[in-house]
């Protein structure tokens, strides 16, 4: 195997190349997987293509002497830092807060590879080894923890991740162009601290230092403020979420202790050139020769015979953070692009002619953006379609079909499934007469060629109410795809199953809800199998709703279901079929007024 081919990852590997001395070096949580959908390779191989001499060290060991963190030595710009393709401590912890015994990003799957807070850990080893080193954080852990939020696992509201891992400088959402900036300034004599007017970045100063900048300012509620005030807490996250999500931000400012907090606005959304730029990069596609004798990476194996088409979701789901670290519009590959990855699949040793998924964030937003980019310019909606299809919003599915076909005419592919959440509310909310969007051709060709026995759609609860909240289409949609779906199955003789997820204990949902989904799911067939409880993560309205009770929005009260009694009882809902719950759905229905509803649940006996 030509080792030369990855980003170094030894010492020995980096005397291959010749290099006695580094320019950056990366830390990560996850395993070394060179693949365009892992974010330490792809900050690598961009920093690379800008001929900065990289290397990565992927899971150190934190517990020893520390010296993972050790072997290269003190690289001559900076250390990055992510803790993975995951929050750290979603990746170790369940919704109950029980810990996980796998993980999906470690070699056979096997736990215990990182640390708990991991950007935060990574960090102030750094700082202590190297005090002298600038440290730069990213990924989805740092970008999520960037101003004050509500941490689940220490059931605490915590400041900047700034303020805990002693980090100079952080970049949040997608990392290339901020990284490569800040890699260019140091370069060119510039020190960390100076750093102040890239895009996309965040950092800490002192309170009396102003930052001037070219960018309107939004100061926010100090974090000590916030940690008096849960509803003034919960108006911060209007401005995180909309500045977060325009086409022109403003700067936001926090206090913090005796710092101030400079959140930097984003990039603008990437071009097609920019995007292609970045998935074209010389990957291997494969995990780290080292790993070959340690098993199998589960997260990998997911994805391997895969293809990512864009970045973006409009959606703004409320439990979601795609939006938070992605931005809500879309950034579509070019089809040039798509299908050269698509040909280095099918070039792969173990590939069968199954590609798993030609998706993102959701299946079906491939190319969709406004039809007068102006008015977009103007918007401030976190979502482009919820309560409504946003009126300036193309949904044209065409795009997308004529993409499906060209890869379906790959002749080494035999298949493409669709992997990704399908938003089913683009091709049904609207009508669509004449064919010109395609809704029809595209359900219909999803069907015939792209699903593999079983379609998983997300419609998450029946309660209008709830689905308000989580900026969720009424399940009055999700009865009309299945209409859809069993006429499509009848009409060409398939035996296709439609495969609905639902979350339980989301904010605003009550056990009457839960009680709604047992009737509603069972009266269209379903007994359902699996348990999704809401998690908080960082930075979703749904997490500040949980937190503080308040809806950023109006600042009205809402009601969350928060204690472990609330929320076993509300899961119990999901198995009313269950003998050892029938008695107590019965007694519960009685208890909330609806009788009638265990008729329909159980009938008359």
């Amino acid at each position: 195997m030509d080792l030369l081919k990855w980003l170094p990852i030894t010492k020995k590997e980096c005397d291959l190349r010749g290099w006695s001395e580094l320019d950056i070096i990366i830390i990560t949580g996850d395993a070394y997987v060179d693949h365009p959908a892992f974010g330490a390779a792809v900050i690598g191989r961009v920093l690379e293509r800008e001929n900065f001499k990289v290397a990565l060290i992927p899971q150190p060991n934190w517990r020893d002497d520390l010296r993972d963190f050790k072997k290269f030595g003190r690289p001559r710009l900076f250390f990055g830092i992510s803790a993975g393709c995951m929050d750290s401590m979603v990746n170790h912890y369940t919704a109950n807060k029980r810990l996980r015994s796998n993980d999906a990003y470690t070699p056979g799957g096997v736990a215990g590879f990182r640390p708990d807070y991991a950007t935060v850990v990574y960090s102030n080893i750094l700082k202590q080894l190297y005090p002298d080193v600038p440290v730069v954080i990213g990924g989805i852990e740092a970008s999520l923890r960037r101003v004050t939020h509500y941490d689940y696992w220490s059931d605490t509201l915590k400041p900047s991740i700034l303020v805990d891992s002693h980090a100079d400088l952080g970049v949040y959402g997608m990392g290339e162009l901020g990284i490569v900036q800040i890699a260019k300034e140091l370069h060119s004599g510039k020190k960390i601290d100076e750093i102040t007017n890239v895009p996309q970045t965040f950092f800490l100063k002192e309170k009396t230092e102003l930052v001037g900048s070219e960018w309107n300012d939004i100061t926010l509620v100090s974090h000590e403020v916030c940690l008096r005030d849960k509803r003034l807490y919960a108006s911060n996250f209007r401005h995180v979420e909309e500045e977060s999500n325009k086409k022109r931000s403003a700067r936001l400012l926090q206090q913090v202790g005796e710092k101030m907090l400079y959140i930097n606005p984003p990039y603008p959304t990437f071009t097609e050139q920019q995007i292609d730029a970045s998935f074209d990069l010389p990957y291997t596609r494969m995990p780290h020769p080292k790993y070959a004798k340690r098993g199998a990476i589960p997260a990998y194996e997911m994805i391997r015979h895969s293809v990512n088409i864009h970045r973006g979701c409009f959606g703004g789901c409320a439990f979601c953070t795609i939006s938070a670290h992605q931005g809500k519009f879309v950034a579509s590959r070019s089809r040039a692009s798509i299908l050269k990855e698509v040909e280095q699949v099918t070039m792969m040793p173990d590939f069968k002619g199954y590609i798993t998924d030609l998706g993102g964030p959701s299946a079906n937003m491939y190319r969709m953006h406004g039809k007068d980019e102006s008015l977009c310019e103007k918007c401030s909606r976190p979502t482009c379609i919820q309560p409504s299809i946003c009126k300036n919003l193309i949904t044209d599915h065409h795009p997308l079909i004529e993409l499906y076909r060209e890869v379906d005419r790959n002749p080494a592919v035999k298949k493409v499934t669709i992997g990704s959440g399908i938003r089913y509310d683009l091709f049904l909310s609207n009508s669509d007469p004449d064919g010109s969007l395609g809704y029809d051709e595209y359900f219909e060709q999803l069907m015939l060629r792209h699903v593999s026995g079983r379609l998983k759609v997300a419609p998450e609860q029946v309660s209008d109410d709830v689905l308000k909240l989580m900026r969720k289409p009424p399940f009055s949609m999700f009865v009309k795809l299945k209409k859809k779906f069993d006429a499509v199955n009848e009409r060409h003789h398939l035996n296709q199953q439609l495969i609905p997820y639902f979350i339980s204990s989301h904010p605003s949902c009550r056990l009457v809800d839960m009680a709604e989904l047992a009737v509603k799911t069972k009266e269209l067939g379903y007994r359902l199998e699996q348990v999704q409880d809401f998690t908080p993560t960082p930075m979703t309205l749904a997490t500040e709703i949980y937190y503080s009770g308040y809806d950023p929005y109006t600042l009205k009260p809402v009601f969350t279901a928060r204690s472990k009694e609330d929320k076993i009882a509300q899961q119990r809902f999901f198995f009313w079929y269950k003998p050892e719950n029938r008695q107590w759905v019965k007694n519960t229905l009685r208890r909330l007024g609806k009788t009638e509803w265990i008729t329909r649940l159980f009938g008359r006996n």
